[in-house]
């Protein structure tokens, strides 16, 4: 599993080769703890001592039974700061951090960080964030936009994957955000960076496409 895993990029230092199936089925067994039901502060604290012992699943399985609610500003730059592959980036993402308060001001603030997995948290929680945020209204998104043309020039797997996402995902939220991502999508085309050019490409071949728009316009 190991090195099936490395094939895809995923860092194999520390790493079991434990799938995500079973790391959920792990996560629900301690939800159902009688324990930590009694005192979620422990559970947390155990979400803690996981991630501090560097190994890849341990770290997967501390984003899954941790609570948002406990989250604070220093975990989570700790955490960003640790991540050392894509899998663990997007696990910790989409299990816990697109669900505390400060995510808005994370992606701002690591989406303009060097480190590429710094940088490419930033641009998951745009995504991720236009797929869990019901309620937010387009405002908020239209301030993502200036950040993805300005960085669709890195050239770092990772990260140029990332902003794709996220413009891709923010442009099939409604009708207008779609219009507006396929206008950015357009100025991020003429960029001279292959990067960019790839970005752009891919996300409005999805961004125009009749599925997406006939899905918008209902």
């Amino acid at each position: 599993n190991v090195e099936g895993m490395a094939r895809f990029g995923i860092n194999p230092d520390k790493t079991f080769g434990i799938q995500i199936p079973v790391l959920r089925q792990m996560a629900k067994e301690i939800e159902k703890d009688p324990d930590f039901a009694k005192a979620p502060t422990d559970k947390h604290s155990l979400a803690l001592e996981l991630w501090d012992s560097g190994y890849h699943e341990a770290r997967i399985l501390a984003t899954m039974i941790d609570d948002y609610k406990q989250v604070d500003e220093g975990q989570m730059d700790t955490w960003v700061a640790n991540f050392d592959s894509w899998d663990v980036c997007d696990q910790c993402i989409m299990n816990l951090f697109e669900d505390a308060d400060m995510a808005w001001d994370k992606a701002v603030e690591w989406s303009a960080k060097d480190e590429e997995f710094v940088k490419r948290a930033g641009f998951v929680v745009m995504a991720r964030l236009a797929v869990s945020d019901k309620k937010a209204e387009d405002e908020k998104f239209n301030k993502f936009f200036p950040i993805i043309k300005q960085e669709a020039h890195d050239e770092r797997n990772f990260v140029k994957k990332a902003v794709n996402w996220a413009l891709r995902q923010i442009g099939k939220r409604n009708i207008n955000l779609n219009k507006r991502a396929i206008r950015v999508g357009e100025e991020i085309e003429k960029q001279d960076s292959k990067a960019a050019k790839w970005i752009a490409k891919d996300a409005l071949r999805e961004l125009q496409s009749e599925p997406v728009q006939r899905r918008l316009k209902k």
